[in-house]
Formats: structure tokens, C-alpha cells, sequence
């Protein structure tokens, strides 16, 4: 059973950085396409960014592009996020979530959150 946990998140100001991490334990992530999602209070659960299983293929929403960078050290076993120029609309609990790395490719996985593992979330607040 793959399980997944996030760590990285905190307090930052406007325009800050924070690198968030997502480190698995139970199987090799080889087998895996891993996204990152996030759900601000009162909003849905949306994708930020998705990565293939040997990260030839990323998808990164519009709202995050250019300033969020998704990545993967497979020989770790952890995917992380970079996120820099942060705004406080970026306030949200972030997931890391995984799938196999078989049929549906990594922007389905971010648009229609086919996820089959999820971890358990960090917050990320940006505020002065």
C-alpha cells in the first residue's frame, strides 16, 4: 500500500518561496504519476501540477504557471514543489496524490483529480 506524506508548508509573505515535499513509503514511486492539488477553505479540491512516472510529461494549471515548478527524485522516492512569487490567493491545504502510471495521462489526472492514493496535507498560508 502506497502512502504518501507532504511536509514544506507554512506561513510565508507575498512573494515569498516555499518548497514542498511529498515523500512515499510502501512501494517504489517508479510505478506512479504524482500531482499536487490544493483546497482553500470553501473551494473545491483543484490540481496544481502533475508529473508522469518518469517525468517526461508535466502539467501545471494556468493560475500556478511560471511561478510553480513540480519535480521528482525517483531514487529518493519524493516528489516536490517548488512554488515561488507565492500570493495569498495560494492559501490552501496542499495533497500530494498518486496514480499508476498505466492509461490516463497526467492533465486528466489534474483536471478530473483521477488520484488513487492521497496523503494527508500541509498548510500553506501566504499573509503579511
Amino acid at each position: 500500500q502506497l502512502q504518501l506524506v507532504e511536509s514544506g508548508g507554512g506561513l510565508v509573505q507575498p512573494g515569498g518561496s516555499l518548497r514542498l515535499s511529498c515523500a512515499a513509503s510502501g512501494s517504489t514511486l517508479d510505478y506512479y504519476d504524482i500531482g499536487w492539488f490544493r483546497q482553500a477553505p470553501g473551494k473545491e479540491r483543484e490540481g496544481v501540477s502533475c508529473i508522469s512516472s518518469s517525468a517526461g510529461s508535466t502539467y501545471t494549471a494556468d493560475s500556478v504557471k511560471g511561478r510553480f515548478t513540480i519535480s521528482r527524485d525517483n531514487a529518493k522516492n519524493t516528489v516536490y514543489l517548488q512554488m515561488n512569487s507565492l500570493k495569498p490567493e495560494d492559501t490552501a491545504v496542499y495533497y500530494c496524490a498518486a496514480k499508476s502510471k498505466y492509461a490516463i495521462i497526467v492533465q486528466d489526472m489534474c483536471v478530473n483529480k483521477v488520484v488513487a492514493y492521497w496523503g494527508q496535507g500541509t498548510q500553506v498560508t501566504v499573509s503579511s
